[in-house]
Order: C-alpha cells, then structure tokens, then sequence
C-alpha cells in the first residue's frame, strides 16, 4: 500500500563541514555504503519501490549513486573487485528514483511539501537519511507499515529521550491506545526541557496522507521561521488522528558526530 518514501535532502550538513563542503552529508559513508543507502534499502524492505529525493545545489553525488556507472563497470568486471557493486546494482534494479530540488532550505516541512509532484495523491512514507536504523527482524519502516495497513493514518516514530534533549526533537504526548502506539494530542517543536510536553520524541521515520500537503500549504512558518512538519501534523491530529510508534530497533543520530562515529563502531562490530 506505501509504494513511495520521500527523502529530504537538499540540507547543507554544517556540523559535518568541511567534509559536506563538496559532499553531500547524506552520501557520508557509515563502512563502505552512504547513508542514504541505508535509508533506500530500508524503504525496499518495507515494500516501497519509487524514490522520491528532494535535493539541492550540490547534490550531484546523490543521482549519481543510485545509477550505473558504466566506466568503472567496465574497469572492474570480471576482477576480483566486482562483488563490490552487487548491492548497489541490486537497489538500483529494485526500484526507480525521480528527484526534485528545493530552492530554499525554509524547514522540513516545506521540504516535504517540495516533493508533492513527486508523490502525488496516495500515502507515503518519509526517512530522513541522518537517522540510521537498525533491526535484525524487521526495519522501522516495515513495521510503520504493519501499523499503518490497520489505522490509516498518519504515523511518527517517536522514542525516549533525555529530557534535557528535548530541545534537539520534535516531542510528542498522547495517550496510549495499545502498547507502544500513542494517539497524539499535542506536539511541539524542540520545545526546553520545562516546557516539553514529554521525552517522546520524534525521529526521522514517518508515514503520511497525502492531505498533508494540503495542510503544510497553510502551515505558517514556526520554530525558528521555518515551516515545520510538527505544526502540520498537530493540525492533522487536532482533525483527525495521527499515531506516535515507539519502534523496536536501534538508531542513530547521524547529523551529529559522536551519533555518526558510534554508527559507524556498530556496523563494524556487526560485519565482524
């Protein structure tokens, strides 16, 4: 039923500079594969089979990932180095990617608005690259799927954080309806610790309606004058019903260092 994932990523990575000067934040390798990757396969697991990439000037690097590379094929094939590109041949064979660029870097939920003509009128999930995610059994967005097949609705990962982080998320409170899946009343964007409604926090896995783009349209800008999807789905919520999930799995936060080197320490452990 979810057959496209948008991804945002037309971010200029600044806590990543000046590695992400000339490189996209979202092609930083975590091992041998980018970031981003991570987030495609995730969301072929999970069922979808177009990718939709809102990019931005400086992103060449990303189109040209998820392509074939003719010339080093050619340079590697029938060598020991080969095997190399088995996986990303195979992402690409898996599924097909459009791309559209925003022009102005006016918050998450204008990014998400931006890829509207990439989505059209059907549900979709959303992953943003920075937050990598781990399970054995089954991946978040799989298992936001599940949930979405019984409710319908607009879903959000959320999981605890610090409390003295909750000026770094969008932050959730709700009351549970089953275990770990919380109907939200109220959210509010890297709210302080005293005024944080909960440490529920949101993290880069969503699935939304396509009436969302609707309701970003008239979305005023918010937190630090950008137009954030918290406030859209706050509306929605106020309207309807939107879901906060409490996924099974590990994540980290990839936007920052000390997430992207423990990462990186995790997948490495795991190849051993």
């Amino acid at each position: 039923m979810i057959k496209k994932c948008l991804f945002p990523a037309a971010g200029y990575g600044t806590r990543f500079l000046p590695a992400t000067k000339a490189t996209p934040k979202e092609m930083l390798p975590v091992l041998t594969k980018p970031l981003i990757q991570y987030g495609v396969e995730e969301a072929i697991e999970a069922g979808c089979n177009t990718m939709a990439i809102v990019t931005g000037r400086g992103k060449r690097a990303i189109e040209d990932h998820f392509d074939i590379s003719y010339e080093l094929e050619h340079q590697i094939k029938g060598t020991s180095k080969e095997h190399y590109l088995t996986e990303i041949r195979d992402v690409i064979e898996k599924c097909t990617f459009s791309y559209t660029r925003q022009t102005e870097m006016k918050g998450l939920g204008h990014a998400i608005l931006t890829g509207e003509t990439l989505i059209g009128n059907e549900p979709f999930a959303v992953i943003l690259a920075d937050d990598l995610c781990d399970n054995t059994s089954s991946g978040v967005l799989s298992q936001m799927v599940k949930l979405y097949e019984k409710y319908q609705c607009c879903i959000v990962a959320i999981e605890e954080v610090p409390k003295e982080e909750t000026n770094k998320y969008g932050v959730i409170s709700g009351r549970e309806i089953e275990d770990g899946i919380f109907m939200i009343d109220n959210m509010v964007e890297k709210p302080e610790p005293q005024d944080a409604p909960s440490n529920l926090a949101i993290i880069g896995r969503y699935i939304l309606t396509p009436d969302i783009f609707e309701i970003i349209k008239e979305t005023k800008p918010g937190k630090g004058g950008e137009i954030q999807i918290t406030d859209a789905l706050l509306t929605q919520a106020k309207k309807g019903m939107v879901l906060g999930f409490k996924f099974k799995g590990i994540r980290f936060d990839c936007g920052s260092i000390d997430g992207f080197v423990k990462a990186t320490n995790y997948f490495y452990e795991k190849s051993k």
